[in-house]
């Protein structure tokens, strides 16, 4: 075929932009893992993103309602009107941030959100710059739309976070946005409030939006939970989800907040890509904010924090280069220690093969380093998370 381009059976080539999303590496070790379970191989999971807690019993008694109720019908595609007032006012309660409800959207999970934010703000071929290492569907969804990432890179110097001062030494013509997240996929950073108005400012005098990714929000220990809402409301979109804080992973419920006029255009996007979100997972979710749920929530936050305290101070222990605490989210990203001579692609799969613990490789954060660095999540109990501890000295003391 002259074009270069991969030829379908059917005879039609596929489209390039989507030959060049790149897959998740830690899906291929996932499903490697669960294949070594399936012949009874004990694994102790340190991959995946998603709280192991199951969802709160009372969102799952306002779900089960709902179904009951035969509330199983499209909503208005920015989503049901109680539950984007019910965000309001949890923003008004927890941040003192008053974010009116047509301000906000509800997506199906923050991927649906991010689709939507994208979509509405860009051009084929706009620039938009991300830190790296980051969350790598910002690449992907962008290079589908056809924008270009400009990825920075970033290191434990500003705790792995893009600085405003960093955007500013690298700024080019035709950067439309900057998306930072707080707190952030691998790192578990946090932006301050004043470094957060840092990067506002540089947005709005380059004529550039800032998109802050919020979905950690809430998993935030010792220090303060802030919004880039309390910023202002011009060229600001925060997304965020009931997923990692809330515990709702697979209801796949999300929202954006942005400008009145922007929601407007993300609505009418919503209606041709997604109809709506789940109807029933709305509904749930209106339970999330009561005063039960929240105190389920916050014990379970604190349970986030006693895992990170007690991994930390040992994979240090054991040489993996930790410069800086993580005060957010629940991961670890950690240099490899010093004797190890591989890279995090083959450490990976070798801790996976020897000695039954998956741990996810920095590759599928970004270029930067990222094959010195691999993630870990401390989504399981305490007794696991030994256990991961004790496999993992054995295997380095292989080296």
């Amino acid at each position: 075929m002259s074009s270069g381009r991969y030829t379908a059976s059917i005879g039609r080539p596929l489209a390039a932009r989507a030959l060049a999303v790149e897959p998740f590496h830690v899906m291929r070790l996932l499903g490697r893992a669960r294949e070594l379970e399936a012949l009874g191989r004990s694994i102790v999971h340190l991959e995946i993103g998603e709280p192991d807690f199951t969802t709160p019993e009372p969102i799952l008694a306002a779900g089960q309602r709902a179904l009951s109720e035969g509330l199983t019908h499209y909503t208005a595609a920015a989503g049901l009107g109680s539950l984007r007032q019910a965000i309001a006012d949890h923003y008004d309660r927890r941040y003192g941030v008053s974010v009116g409800a047509e301000r906000i959207l509800i997506a199906p999970g923050a991927s649906g959100a991010l689709q939507l934010v994208f979509s509405a703000l860009l051009e084929p071929g706009d620039r938009v710059l991300l830190g790296d290492p980051s969350y790598p569907c910002y690449r992907q969804v962008l290079r589908l739309l056809g924008a270009e990432p400009q990825c920075v890179p970033v290191g434990a110097d500003s705790d792995f976070q893009l600085t405003a001062e960093r955007a500013e030494q690298v700024w080019v013509p035709g950067t439309r946005a900057l998306v930072v997240a707080s707190p952030a996929n691998p790192t578990g950073s946090v932006l301050d409030a004043p470094a957060l108005a840092d990067l506002y400012t540089l947005c709005r005098e380059r004529g550039a939006a800032l998109i802050v990714d919020e979905i950690y929000q809430g998993l935030i220990y010792q220090v303060p939970d802030v919004t880039a809402l309390a910023l202002g409301q011009d060229d600001l979109y925060v997304i965020n989800s009931f997923s990692k804080y809330f515990g709702m992973t697979g209801w796949r419920l999300g929202w954006v907040a942005g400008p009145a006029e922007a929601i407007g255009v993300m609505d009418r996007l919503a209606q041709n890509l997604f109809i709506a979100a789940n109807t029933p997972a709305q509904y749930a979710a209106l339970a999330a904010f009561e005063p039960e749920t929240l105190d389920i929530l916050e014990e379970r936050r604190r349970a986030f924090e006693e895992r990170r305290d007690f991994l930390l101070p040992r994979l240090r222990e054991l040489g993996f280069q930790i410069p800086n605490r993580p005060d957010g989210a629940f991961y670890l990203y950690a240099g490899l220690p010093e004797r190890v001579e591989m890279n995090s692609m083959a450490f990976a799969s070798g801790l996976l093969e020897e000695a039954g613990v998956a741990v996810t490789p920095g590759q599928d954060f970004g270029d930067h380093k990222a094959g010195h660095y691999v993630r870990f999540a401390y989504t399981r109990e305490l007794d696991r998370l030994a256990e991961g501890v004790e496999r993992i000295a054995a295997y380095l003391a292989r080296f």
